[in-house]
């Protein structure tokens, strides 16, 4: 019995050599059953997640060559594989640039391509978070598909109900920074010389420093981070010029307008914010000095599609504590902002949150939070004075008399 196919998918095709020589580097491609299509991404050493390029390129393959049906089915019949493939191609450009949903789609596509929708209960969903090995994770992926699944049916193409059972969500992260924290982690990132082996002579097998910096972005990615609370994907796409499909910062003005010019607007607040003005004269002086070309945020000259090794690298070289994540720096920009007694609506502006959630989240920072209660708790007990009335039989006699 022929296996079933798993659908459209990135795979990352090894390099070949023949005879000790390479004659083809390791890519990454896009499996569809027996074909593969190029994606033109070629793949480094360390890579195990595709490139942004290479999601793109699938999200673009499975929208104009992969056609699933669109009708009215038994959920018996409708492969997992199909919903996605519908999904990505009716949705994707509207919420991929903020919630990776290429990504989200190619780890769903690897484990329910080929069930049938009617396959998709609380054992399969529970399977699905112990082949994905993080709740978290497995989660936001399972979200997706439930997303895809209600969006299926609303376009009236499956009879049956289909529930997709999600794990508990996990603790709430409460790691931020310490400001002697945030220097180390900059300071390591601006200092750190790459490191090379010596091959040939004496000094053969030992490092040598050489005079490149391959962590100076990822500083500059923690500043504006740290001063902004911006979202990863916002600071990556940051431009001192206005581009479609990139955010602009306006430095005549200082206005960092963080939603990408050309893109819908999604749940992810990305509202314009005014830049504070020692980040501000730091980016002023990048593009007076050239040290960026097309982004602030860019590796050799080219932008980039993440930092997380990066910044894995930056949080191993300072030692810092804990699990640290670009991620971070959101939280500990709105950290700061209530250490330093902001007023709330205008933190929650600055850092395009409602004031719900920055209250729910960050407002135990607060000084003034529940200080009168605190202060009521210690107080003395307040007095209330008794005024006593004595009324002498003389007094009442002289009254008498009077009236």
């Amino acid at each position: 019995m022929p296996r079933t196919s798993k659908g459209p998918r990135l795979w990352k095709r090894p390099s070949r050599r023949k005879d000790g020589k390479l004659i083809a580097s390791a890519v990454w491609i896009i499996k569809d059953g027996g074909k593969h299509i190029a994606t033109g991404c070629v793949a480094s050493p360390g890579d195990t997640a595709p490139p942004k390029e290479a999601q793109q390129a699938l999200s673009e393959y499975i929208a104009t060559k992969y056609r699933p049906e669109r009708r009215h089915r038994d959920i018996e019949d409708i492969d997992c594989a199909d919903v996605l493939a519908i999904y990505l191609a009716d949705r994707g450009e509207a919420v991929s640039e903020n919630d990776d949903l290429a990504a989200r789609i190619e780890r769903l596509n690897q484990f329910w391509g080929g069930k049938m929708l009617a396959d998709v209960n609380s054992s399969s969903c529970a399977a699905y978070v112990q082949h994905r090995g993080r709740a978290g994770g497995a989660r936001r992926d399972l979200e997706a598909f439930r997303a895809a699944i209600n969006h299926h049916a609303k376009e009236g193409l499956h009879r049956g109900v289909v529930r997709v059972s999600l794990p508990s969500k996990g603790e709430r992260r409460d790691r931020w920074l310490e400001r002697q924290e945030a220097a180390a982690l900059i300071w390591h990132c601006w200092r750190y010389r790459e490191k090379q082996t010596v091959h040939a002579g004496q000094n053969k097998g030992s490092l040598v420093h050489t005079d490149r910096r391959p962590l100076r972005h990822i500083a500059r990615f923690i500043l504006i981070g740290l001063y902004t609370g911006t979202r990863a994907g916002a600071i990556a796409t940051a431009s001192p010029d206005r581009e479609e499909g990139m955010s602009f910062v306006d430095l005549e003005r200082g206005i960092f307008y963080r939603k990408a010019i050309g893109k819908k607007a999604t749940k992810k607040r990305q509202t314009p914010a005014p830049i504070p003005p020692r980040l501000l004269a730091h980016m002023r002086r990048w593009k007076r000095r050239q040290l960026i070309a097309k982004c602030f945020v860019e590796y050799n000259g080219k932008p980039i599609s993440s930092v997380k090794k990066g910044f894995a690298s930056a949080v191993r070289l300072a030692g810092l504590p804990g699990k640290v994540s670009p991620h971070t720096l959101r939280h500990t920009a709105a950290t700061w902002l209530m250490q330093r007694g902001a007023a709330l609506w205008e933190a929650a502006g600055f850092l395009g949150m409602s004031v719900e959630v920055l209250q729910e989240n960050y407002g135990h920072h607060h000084p003034d939070y529940m200080q009168g209660a605190a202060t009521a708790i210690t107080a003395k007990a307040r007095t209330i004075p008794v005024v006593e009335t004595v009324v002498s039989l003389e007094s009442i006699r002289e009254r008498r008399q009077k009236a």
